[in-house]
């Protein structure tokens, strides 16, 4: 008898391109959606930062205005001062006005003192970024070395009394830390300055012992998060099956620690240490006022007591911006760490 040839194949992709190409199409939509998420953030923070000013009552002329009481203005010098700020125009010409600004970095003109507002932000940025990073890279050393001790050691006392610990750095607020410490080691003890920057970049190591004080505010009042989902995160590690299955295979305790435990806890602890950034913004903005620091908090403070608008407008869009971007940058790493996040779960 004659074979009967089979009908051909119908052609697949090799068995790897078909799951690559998946996953890549999985990995585009991911961070489209994700651009886009953080897209509409970015524009209603845009929209927030134009309408209030101009939507308290006298609008921002008498309100936020800083030149003075505008009940004494004339309807000569009124109309000057409108024109001069481009709030004669109509509103939606405003907005628009406003973005092409945002746009090319004119960030307008201070009332207070005439400087551009992009300037004093320049001016400013660079010691937040150093307090900032300071305390950031404080805080992920200390909170994850002493979450992961507290819960190794949940069952003794030195686990306890590092949870208590961090409840307690929690509750304090900044500001009170912060006066408490100038009373302290500057007015008791005389031993660490408590105002400025002395000579600023010019004298690094004078530079150093004024940051000592608001660094060490914010980080033991930013510590305490950090602290607790590195405990949370090491405990829900350590409760797993392979954790049991190293045990039983005779893994030694630092070792089982260090990679089994720590390494896949550290998942979650890595979203929040991007994530704390705002918070340590929110908090430096306190922090900076309190040690009359010259960054971006206290700039912020001068404007509103000035009610210097287009200033408290323009340190609003910067730091809404630096926190969205960190959000973006958790979102991006933890994709990249863990997988399952791009694929929605699939191995």
């Amino acid at each position: 008898m004659t074979a009967v040839a089979a009908p051909p194949a119908a052609a697949a992709d090799p068995p790897q391109k078909a799951p690559r190409r998946r996953s890549r199409r999985a990995t585009a939509r991911w961070i489209a959606g994700r651009f886009a998420e953080y897209g509409i953030v970015v524009a209603l923070a845009l929209v927030i930062n134009f309408a209030l000013p101009r939507a308290l009552p006298g609008g921002p002329l008498r309100t936020l205005g800083g030149v003075g009481q505008t009940g004494v203005l004339s309807p000569e010098d009124r109309r000057r001062v409108l024109s001069e700020y481009g709030l004669d125009q109509p509103l939606w010409q405003q907005f628009l006005t406003y973005l092409r600004n945002v746009a090319t970095l004119d960030l307008g003109t201070s009332f207070a003192d005439g400087q551009p507002v992009s300037d004093a932000i320049g001016q400013a940025l660079p010691w937040t970024l150093l307090l900032v990073g300071t305390s950031l890279v404080l805080i992920a050393l200390a909170g994850i070395a002493l979450g992961a001790v507290a819960a190794v050691r949940r069952r003794r006392g030195k686990g306890n009394g590092l949870l208590a610990m961090s409840l307690l750095l929690e509750s304090i607020p900044s500001f009170w830390l912060g006066m408490l410490f100038i009373a302290f080691f500057g007015v008791n003890l005389g031993i660490l300055p408590v105002f400025g920057v002395g000579d600023g970049w010019d004298d690094p190591a004078g530079l150093a012992k004024y940051l000592v004080l608001p660094v060490l505010v914010l980080t033991l009042t930013g510590l305490g998060q950090l602290f607790l989902i590195t405990r949370s995160s090491m405990l829900s590690v350590l409760a797993a099956d392979h954790i049991e299955h190293a045990r039983a295979r005779g893994v030694p305790r630092a070792r089982l620690i260090r990679r089994h435990a720590l390494r896949p806890a550290l998942l979650p602890v890595h979203t929040a240490l991007l994530m704390e950034v705002g918070f340590l913004v929110g908090g430096a903005l306190v922090v900076e006022t309190v040690f009359a620091y010259p960054g971006l908090g206290r700039v912020t403070f001068d404007a509103i007591q000035a009610k210097d608008f287009p200033v408290m407008q323009g340190t609003f869009l910067v730091l809404t911006c630096a926190v969205v971007a960190m959000n973006a940058l958790a979102d991006a790493t933890y994709a990249w760490i863990d997988p399952r996040v791009r694929t929605g779960g699939a191995a």
